[in-house]
């Protein structure tokens, strides 16, 4: 087991689909790469950079953006922060002119089908991996190799996870075994344990302002979701869905922004179905978003970014749970059991098929959801473990290298699992759970090096490969 520190923000980054691993990751990797030649004082030297993708960057990259994303953080932009409107035109600029503002300053020569290469064999140390060369003409090269480990995690050559930073935490946690045992210690809950620890990191206002900015992103993203008509870019035609949803189930109801919407929905009613069909609609907007350049949240990876949304908004919006101190007990909750499969498994698909992505995410929700059901920390644990058990073994065979088919509709299944495994887990005693958390984890990682790399990220096994649709028409 990894021995890291990893903060809630960590696990709920900000970013752009619609891959963490394959468009975030790379995006990180290349701005970190612009870091190193600012340091260096070689910016204004180079003359060109190449990229090598290898493994599973090279064999889903355009499916997922990869090049874009190398693009866009060569020139400067940050996925934080970037108009995500503007990226077509940014890219066909480059596209055209054979020219590439490196870091937004040093016009360069780059034409991406010459500048950006594809090695279908994979490194050793993990199959997301590229390799970045600047010719800084009579002064040599400067030469990385950054690997791109899931949730938008990277790390440089065969390094610790940059970005996770060395802490002393008063609850170190690197198990569910240690995080039941202080929760029992201290009679706190989850959510608060996770809360101590993330002060390590940050004032307490911050901490509460960050979650509650990220969950209002998560709204914004439904939201935009729901309102979004149109075909899908990258020649599946998948067809948007949430917003014909949110159309059929509001039934004329009037509203004029977010604001009134959110009423509207509630509004509409409390019966079974209605419900099911929301939390589908909400995890749908999400990712339909995620795999249209969107700005989503990594929770923990864009290819599963909308399940613990679907489920928060399930919650506040017909739970009664719109307080805002539930919703950061809620994703405090989360990001922990996140964390701890990050440690324990891995929460790349790329190394662990789709468990590691849908499967990991709707564990995280079932345990928030039950944290703020009144559930004890056994429980929430026990919700974990039924929601990720019947995830065990989930590939991830992207159509055409899209995260479209079967991606988007895999995050409303996941929405529903975790809702149901919260329920369960609300309903039992978990002294007499025959599973746990860790037992579960450890198979996850298990079936993770068992599963043939087909079913990895490779589009090369499943639907991927037994569907009539030509790869060339993406």
């Amino acid at each position: 087991m990894k021995e890291e520190r990893i903060s809630a923000f960590d696990i709920f980054k900000i970013g752009v689909g619609p891959s963490s691993s394959h468009t975030l990751g790379p995006w990180k990797a290349s701005r970190e790469f612009l870091h190193t030649l600012e340091q260096d004082n070689s910016l204004q030297k180079v003359q060109t950079i190449t990229v090598l993708l290898y493994g599973s960057l090279a064999k889903t990259g355009k499916g997922h953006g990869t090049d874009i994303a190398i693009m866009l953080g060569l020139s400067g932009y940050d996925p934080v922060t970037i108009e995500t409107a503007g990226i077509t035109g940014i890219i066909k600029e480059t596209e055209e002119s054979g020219r590439l503002l490196l870091g937004g300053r040093y016009p360069i020569s780059f034409l991406p089908k010459t500048n950006i290469n594809y090695h279908l064999q994979a490194l050793p140390y993990h199959p997301n991996a590229m390799t970045l060369v600047a010719d800084l003409g009579e002064s040599g090269q400067l030469i990385e190799t950054y690997y791109s480990i899931g949730g938008g995690f990277i790390t440089k050559g065969e390094q610790a996870d940059t970005g996770v930073q060395t802490v002393s935490l008063p609850y170190p946690i690197d198990s569910a075994a240690d995080l039941l045992k202080w929760c029992e210690e201290t009679g706190k809950g989850i959510s608060e344990i996770v809360f101590e620890n993330e002060k390590a990191w940050r004032q307490e206002s911050e901490i509460r302002s960050g979650l509650l900015d990220i969950a209002g992103i998560m709204q914004d993203c439904i939201f935009r979701g729901c309102h979004a008509d149109g075909e899908l870019p990258g020649g599946l035609h998948v067809q948007r869905r949430a917003a014909g949803i949110n159309k059929q189930l509001l039934e004329g109801r009037n509203y004029q922004d977010k604001e009134s919407w959110i009423p509207a929905v509630i509004s509409s009613g409390a019966a079974f179905n209605s419900i099911l069909d929301w939390v589908t609609c909400f995890a749908l907007a999400v990712n339909e978003e995620n795999a249209s350049f969107g700005r989503v949240i990594t929770a923990p990876t864009n290819g599963a970014a909308g399940v613990i949304p679907a489920v928060l908004h399930y919650f506040t919006f017909f739970c009664n749970g719109s307080d805002d101190d539930k919703i950061l007990r809620f994703m405090l909750t989360a990001a922990e059991i996140g964390s701890i499969f990050k440690k324990g498994a891995t929460i790349s698909a790329a190394m662990g098929g789709c468990q590691a992505e849908i499967g990991v995410s709707s564990a995280m929700a079932a345990a928030g959801l039950t944290e703020v059901l009144g559930g004890t920390a056994r429980q929430c644990l026990m919700a974990a473990e039924i929601a990720m058990e019947h995830h065990l073994g989930m590939t991830c065979d992207p159509i055409g290298g899209l995260v479209q088919v079967p991606c988007i509709e895999r995050n409303a299944m996941g929405a529903i699992k975790a809702i149901t495994a919260s329920q369960l887990a609300l309903k039992s005693d978990p002294a007499y759970a025959r599973v746990s958390l860790d037992d579960v984890v450890k198979t996850m990682w298990y079936t993770a090096l068992d599963m043939n790399s087909r079913y990895k990220e490779t589009s090369e096994g499943g639907l991927a490969v037994n569907i009539p649709i030509s790869l060339s028409e993406c």
